[in-house]
């Protein structure tokens, strides 16, 4: 099973990613956007696993000691790739979310999971490939990008598949945060 774990958004936060995206849609050539309802914010990713270490990935949420707390999401920007980019929205600093990450990703590695071993860097992707119009002002769309924010008071085990063709994930397990 592909697994990861995540946040999961609020629908009034879907539907202002949305709105970002039938924007940047507008504004580019051609590119492959994000389905809605796969919106998120990966928090570890841990890939390919077996179902019989569901157990141990369950135990390592169990043992967060975090808070909930506000995300903001805000900024707007690309990773560059020759077949396109991937467009994203961006994530505030948070001290709690770089705890959590912590948290998660040293139990898992204690656990024996592989980790990637790379600075974390909290975005949601909006769309993979993309090719922006000759006229297209980063900054400027930047600025169109209304103020979104949410409570964080869970974290889901997520798991990832092609159903009918379509990417789709499904939480398999959560975790609430403590008040």
């Amino acid at each position: 099973m592909r697994l990861f774990v995540a946040i999961n958004f609020t629908e009034e936060i879907l539907n202002s990613l949305g709105n970002v995206m039938e924007s940047l849609k507008e504004n580019t050539l051609r590119g492959r956007m994000t389905r809605r309802e796969n919106l998120h914010l990966t928090l570890v990713f841990l890939g390919e696993i077996a179902p019989g270490r569901i157990a141990e990935i369950k135990n390592v949420m169990n043992k967060v000691n975090v808070k909930s707390f506000l995300l903001k999401l805000s900024g707007f920007g690309w990773f560059k790739r020759s077949s396109g980019n991937i467009c994203w929205v961006g994530v505030e600093k948070n001290k709690a979310l770089d705890e959590l990450y912590k948290q998660l990703s040293d139990g898992f590695i204690k656990s024996g999971f592989e980790v990637e071993d790379r600075e974390y860097k909290p975005h949601i992707t909006l769309s993979r490939d993309t090719v922006q119009r000759d006229d297209f002002d980063k900054q400027e769309f930047a600025r169109t990008i209304p103020n979104m924010e949410m409570m964080v008071d869970k974290i889901s085990l997520m798991k990832s598949e092609q159903i009918q063709g379509k990417l789709t994930y499904t939480e398999i397990y959560s975790v609430t945060l403590k008040k």
